[in-house]
């Protein structure tokens, strides 16, 4: 998280854009608006993570790693003029949407599953924000955006592993090791955006 905070204020000094793609250790991440200690008064099983948890720059709830392969992404907002908040966000998730699919799975977004119903939750795979990503009718990955004046910051996870906190590839019944799911995300993103990255 560290990481991603110099990046962006790289960005707003270079403007640079920033696709990382990046793994973790067993840990916990928090939403910028939370704190551990308010975490732990609600999951008192996150104590065994208090030397292991980081806080996003971004909102949204708790979140388990160490089973999946995260993205960052940072671009100039003038990619995304005219567009509003919801509206980049499917723009910038469409690559997500389409390495699930490539995998041969039906991914969509919450907003389009009349069986979800929206709303906050403290941890992250609980809740559904329009744009989360649906498959059998389960959460398998949530994104988040930071705003500035000249950036977007956007970042998501794919869980690849079966954890005790929300699906998994694996039980999706796809096996998928960490350097096939890095190129396979890649190549995704690669293919939808080749204008950004040319």
């Amino acid at each position: 998280m560290a990481q991603d905070r110099a990046l962006l204020e790289r960005f707003e000094q270079e403007g640079r854009a920033l696709f990382r793609l990046y793994s973790w250790e067993d840990s916990v991440t928090i939403g910028v608006s939370q704190s551990f200690e308010g975490c732990v008064a609600l999951e008192p099983s996150l104590e065994a993570y208090r030397y292991h948890y980081a806080k996003r720059m971004t909102g949204g709830g708790i979140l388990y790693h160490g089973h999946d392969l995260s993205y960052s992404l940072i671009l100039p907002t003038a990619m995304m003029r005219g567009l509003s908040v919801k509206e980049s966000y499917a723009k910038i998730t469409a690559f997500v949407l389409d390495f699930y699919r490539e995998l041969g799975l039906d991914a969509h977004w919450a907003k389009d599953d009349p069986d979800i119903t929206l709303g906050h939750s403290p941890f992250c795979q609980v809740g559904f924000e329009p744009y989360d990503i649906i498959i059998q009718g389960h959460k398998i990955g949530g994104n988040a955006q930071k705003r500035t004046k000249k950036a977007i910051f956007q970042h998501g996870s794919i869980p690849l592993w079966r954890s005790v906190h929300g699906v998994s590839l694996e039980d999706l019944r796809v096996k998928l090791g960490e350097e096939e799911a890095r190129e396979r995300l890649e190549e995704a993103f690669q293919t939808r955006y080749k204008r950004w990255i040319a």
